[in-house]
């Protein structure tokens, strides 16, 4: 399905919630949600990563069954009029049961499985793709923090790979924007090679972010170039796909750094 190395992908976000960071409640209806994602992959998405719990700073969290009831609808309707690679991003495994019994590829787990101990074996029952993202509850590092995320990243994996979930179904993701501060965002971004030595696929999520809008002091939805900058920079440093809003904008530079800097 993915030839890693080949190309960069493209994971284009929807968000099914109110309060979302950058675009809260502009997709909660079902046909504007189908309807964007319809418009992503006409742009050149490869991935639809469906969202129905915001996971910004200060958010407050859902319950289950909150986010089952925003996610279901959506979820159905995508899997049923699309044909195209679908993700959920969630760190509950009752949510992703849900889900994946719906037909979605692949969790996006922005807890890395640490958070639900029955997630795993959830993703591995059905034999789908799993994004493991790196998170912490706080900004304290113990030890240099690219050492520190790789050991998450090995107790992850350990997680991933005893509860079933086939090896070549792994993603990581190093997680900009959780459990870190502006500087250290900005540390991991000059260093993301470094994590290629776990021989997984890398996902890059930066779009719109606060560490972005704190260099440029632009709100979320004029941070479109600096996110196109991160996407570069993630692709000259071997990352496999890219999270992002803004399909087309992002596609055009991808193109030519994948020109440039693919073998």
């Amino acid at each position: 399905m993915f030839k890693w190395g080949n190309r960069t992908y493209i994971m284009g976000i929807l968000n099914v919630t109110p309060d979302s960071f950058s675009d809260g409640g502009e997709f909660v209806d079902v046909n504007c949600a189908v309807n964007h994602a319809k418009k992503m992959i006409n742009e050149g998405a490869d991935i639809i990563d469906i969202g129905a719990e915001s996971t910004r700073p200060g958010s407050v969290e859902i319950s289950e069954e909150e986010e089952i009831k925003r996610l279901i609808p959506t979820v159905n309707a995508l899997v049923n009029n699309l044909d195209t690679f679908i993700s959920v991003d969630t760190y509950k495994a009752n949510v992703a049961r849900k889900v994946l019994e719906c037909g979605v590829n692949m969790i996006n787990d922005v807890w890395g499985l640490q958070r639900d101990k029955d997630m795993a074996k959830v993703i591995a029952q059905y034999d789908a793709f799993v994004c493991i993202m790196h998170n912490q509850t706080n900004t304290d590092y113990s030890d240099d923090i690219i050492k520190c995320m790789k050991d998450f990243f090995k107790e992850s994996i350990k997680i991933a790979k005893e509860a079933g979930i086939k090896d070549d179904k792994i993603i990581i993701d190093p997680g900009i924007g959780f459990g870190k501060t502006y500087e250290q965002n900005i540390e991991v971004m000059k260093r993301i090679e470094e994590f290629k030595n776990l021989k997984y696929p890398i996902l890059l999520g930066t779009s719109r972010k606060s560490m972005i809008g704190k260099i440029l002091d632009l709100p979320p939805k004029e941070r479109v170039e600096g996110t196109i900058a991160t996407t570069v920079i993630g692709i000259m440093q071997g990352v496999d796909i890219v999270r992002v809003h803004d399909i087309k904008e992002n596609l055009r530079a991808i193109k030519v750094a994948d020109a440039i800097y693919r073998k």
